[in-house]
């Protein structure tokens, strides 16, 4: 069911999503201050790509991760959290687009706070 869910989302906007998320990532790589936000940009491309079966956990990053967050949150990550909520929101309204909206929801809040957040595949039984 993984694997389904993951292909509609690719034809329906994940690879469109994931593919912003690599270029974004590249142009922030130019500069060796904007590796590390390069960086979750492709974290950020990752689950864009296929978030049905993937999971965010948070550890404690300290004070570096903190700052980043805080600078992140200021010159782009509330739209782009505020813009995956809404699109979930959308989603949510049909009974069939609710496992989508979800997974909106898990992007938006890992595109508030990227700093600090591990993408991990979740184990099948």
């Amino acid at each position: 069911m993984r694997v389904l869910l993951n292909i509609l989302w690719i034809i329906f906007g994940g690879l469109i999503s994931a593919i912003g998320w690599v270029l974004t990532g590249c142009l922030w790589c130019i500069t060796i201050i904007g590796i590390p936000v390069g960086m979750q940009c492709f974290k950020l491309s990752s689950i864009s790509l296929n978030p049905f079966g993937k999971e965010v956990r948070y550890e404690d990053a300290g004070a570096a991760s903190f700052l980043l967050n805080v600078l992140w949150f200021i010159f782009g990550g509330l739209e782009l959290a505020l813009g995956n909520f809404i699109i979930g929101i959308i989603l949510c309204i049909t009974i069939v687009g609710i496992p989508f909206g979800k997974q909106f929801f898990k992007i938006a809040g890992l595109a508030l706070h990227p700093f600090g957040a591990v993408v991990e595949r979740t184990k099948v039984f």
